[in-house]
């Protein structure tokens, strides 16, 4: 009998792996992303505090009003763009990323790309 693989615990030791090495401070903190089958949560960590600084996603009041399915790219960019602004707004412009374990493609590379061009440096 063939056994399955978990995608999912795949994911997370790929994470945990990585998260020994990513660590968000106050002057830097860490930019993590969660993908789900219909939606995409981001949001700006400081590690040495443990609280989450900005976040965003796509079951927010203005994001949902703005894209239709939150399970896809386009929903990606503006979850990108929000978070963006918000950090901005409060004060933070770096970061460093954390794609949570998923390939760097599709919705995390998006993600990503609409930080960047809203103004994030990482």
């Amino acid at each position: 009998m063939l056994r399955k693989d978990n995608k999912n615990a795949a994911r997370q030791k790929r994470h945990y792996r990585m998260r020994r090495k990513v660590v968000g401070t106050a002057e830097r903190p860490r930019l993590n992303v969660f993908r789900s089958l219909s939606n995409i949560y981001a949001q700006i960590i400081d590690d040495v505090t443990g609280t989450t600084l900005v976040a965003a996603n796509t079951m927010d009041k203005e994001i949902r009003e703005t894209v239709k399915y939150g399970g896809n790219i386009e929903a990606a960019k503006v979850v990108g763009e929000a978070v963006a602004k918000r950090a901005l707004a409060k004060g933070i412009k770096q970061v460093v990323f954390d794609r949570g374990g998923y390939i760097y493609h599709g919705r995390v590379a998006q993600l990503a790309q609409a930080a960047r061009e809203a103004g994030l440096e990482f």
